[in-house]
């Protein structure tokens, strides 16, 4: 097979290689020529080419969330790198491994004019876990370096290969060991194109990355002094973000579910399900502070012990609540990160959710309380209010949201884009066997659809998108590639514009607010759709939506791409209605 001759290149593609980094996403440039011939060379990579980098890097983090292991990008020199940056964001915040791989020109073209050049050392330092700049090797192209670097000729390439094979060990290490985003830099000095022909296996053997424990053994050990405080609690609150499929073992949520002292409030990305599990957290909280009484509710509901693990929460309404009435205990269980989100935390626990479980509810006793008691009988209620809501109103946001839960089938994977879209599908139940998705560490409408399709390439079963109509369309470009997958589905709901803004304080009917804060418009995505051989489909209200719901599942040639249009000056009084109607 063929690879670059250039050693820095040789080494990171080995790299990659012993540690079983197999999926590899290319945007196309000829500075990154000798990354791309080595991949693309090699069979044991899997390689995708994805033009926009954007996309390409959510595309990346999509794939890497699927797979619960890192995905590398790779792109050329100049501005290329700087459109990674919002899904580098997303992965770090997100805690997802990305390996970026950015080919550079050689330093001494840095800041003089030359074309396709800007300083990229580094310009991830504030969103990475990583970053390095490798060495110009100088065995290659020793001409060019003698007329316009000589100095650079003074190290040995020897000292260079040492160098940077530590620098790309150290980044990996990371990228495997605490699943952070990663930035290694490459300056290759032309001609970019040349090759040699070696044997496939020559100088491999694979060497999967180990696996690393960051748990804290000594806190772990002396779990009997936090059990007292457990089980002396009278009102213990687990609060759950983001968690991947299957990530928490049933048998300890079992235990947490049936505590009388214990309130599990999840939302639809902690992927957690039971009957005594609170998933609408803001049809709990919105009631109450519409009440007469909300000093008096709040203050029972106000836990001692506030439980915390998984990613970022949605609901601003459970932070508010926690920011005003603090717990006495603030615990929280991730191996890298702990965000003092609530300003109360009084622990940071350095281990595995389940590790952290299985050593407290070993010891955990039953306490006297109604504590779930009390707020279970608030959640019933809200519940059945929330049917005969649905009975009585009109097509709107709401109501296709309803409608687009209720008939998923079972075990697709969904994924649902920020703003709008995520914060409705909190209100309604959602079946066990769906996976969800959303890329909740920066909460950017930006690379929704990128992140579902990189997601869709290793899964079994279909893939749905939901998604809002300035999401879909930001990000347009994600359909730009030969990837899609027949089984992939898109429900966008067009409500013509950003219509979470009209809930919003501030919220008003002047020309002023549509155009700059609602981005009023009137597009549809039917000549998308044709564009990139999606079968479209459409719907404007109960029964045209119910119509196409029936067989928008069903196998087909082609992916799918449902558009509802909902009325743009109904959906805000019909969402905030519905929280008067509980209340």
């Amino acid at each position: 097979m063929k690879q670059s001759i250039i050693p820095s290149a040789k080494a990171v593609v080995s790299a990659c290689k012993s540690r079983g980094v197999k999926n590899i996403i290319i945007s196309p440039g000829s500075r990154n020529a000798p990354l791309t011939i080595s991949f693309t060379e090699d069979t044991f990579f899997k390689c995708f080419s994805i033009v926009d980098e954007r996309c390409a890097a959510f595309f990346a983090l999509g794939m890497a969330l699927q797979q619960n292991g890192p995905v590398a990008v790779v792109c050329t020199s100049g501005s290329a790198l700087l459109n990674y940056y919002p899904a580098i964001a997303e992965a770090f915040y997100s805690t997802i491994p990305l390996i970026v791989l950015s080919a550079d020109r050689p330093p001494y073209k840095i800041d003089v004019g030359d074309g396709q050049t800007i300083r990229q050392d580094h310009v991830f330092d504030r969103h990475i876990g990583y970053s390095t700049n490798l060495k110009l090797d100088v065995n290659h192209s020793q001409e060019r370096l003698a007329r316009y670097a000589p100095e650079l000729l003074s190290k040995p390439q020897s000292k260079i290969d040492s160098h940077n094979k530590a620098e790309i060990t150290e980044a990996l290490d990371i990228v495997f060991n605490k699943k952070l985003p990663v930035h290694i830099n490459i300056p290759f000095e032309e001609p970019l194109y040349d090759v040699e022909i070696i044997d496939k296996d020559a100088d491999f053997t694979q060497v999967l990355s180990e696996s690393f424990e960051y748990y804290n053994e000594g806190v772990l050990k002396n779990i009997s002094d936090y059990s007292k405080v457990w089980n002396s609690s009278k009102k213990k609150m687990v609060l759950v973000g983001v968690n991947l499929p299957n990530e928490i073992e049933q048998e300890q949520l079992d235990i947490l579910a049936n505590d009388p002292s214990v309130i599990v409030f999840t939302e639809t990305t902690s992927n957690l399900h039971h009957p005594n599990f609170f998933p609408s957290i803001d049809s709990i909280i919105f009631p109450i502070e519409k009440s007469n009484n909300t000093e008096e509710l709040f203050k029972e509901l106000q836990p001692d012990v506030l439980l915390t693990f998984g990613g970022l929460v949605v609901s601003k309404k459970i932070k508010a609540f926690l920011r005003s009435y603090k717990p006495k205990y603030h615990w929280h269980i991730d191996e890298v990160k702990a965000y003092n989100t609530y300003f109360s935390l009084s622990n940071h626990f350095k281990t595995n959710p389940n590790k952290f479980l299985k050593f407290l509810m070993h010891d955990s006793a039953k306490v006297k309380s109604n504590y779930f008691k009390r707020w279970n009988t608030i959640k019933r209620k809200y519940e059945s209010k929330r049917n005969a809501y649905l009975e009585q109103i009109s097509f709107s946001d709401f109501f296709a949201f309803h409608q687009i839960v209720n008939t998923i089938p079972e075990n697709l994977q969904v994924h649902l884009a920020n703003s709008s879209t995520v914060r409705y599908a909190q209100l309604f139940d959602i079946h066990p066997t769906l996976k969800l998705f959303c890329n909740r560490g920066t909460s950017g409408i930006d690379g929704s659809t990128s992140t579902a399709i990189g997601a869709s390439i290793y899964e079994k079963s279909s893939t749905l998108l939901i998604t809002g109509d300035l999401s879909f369309f930001y990000d347009s470009n994600a359909l730009w590639n030969s990837y899609i997958k027949n089984n992939f589905r898109i429900v966008i709901i067009n409500n013509s514009g950003g219509g979470i803004f009209r809930i919003l304080p501030g919220a008003e009917n002047s020309e002023n607010f549509s155009t700059f804060f609602e981005t009023q418009h009137g597009m549809n995505a039917e000549y998308i759709c044709k564009q990139y051989g999606f079968e479209y489909f459409k719907a404007d209200n109960k029964i045209s939506l119910e119509e196409e719901l029936k067989t928008f599942y069903e196998s087909s040639n082609g992916p799918k791409l449902l558009e509802i249009f909902t009325p743009r000056m109904l959906n805000d009084k019909i969402l905030l209605g519905y929280f008067d109607f509980i209340s």
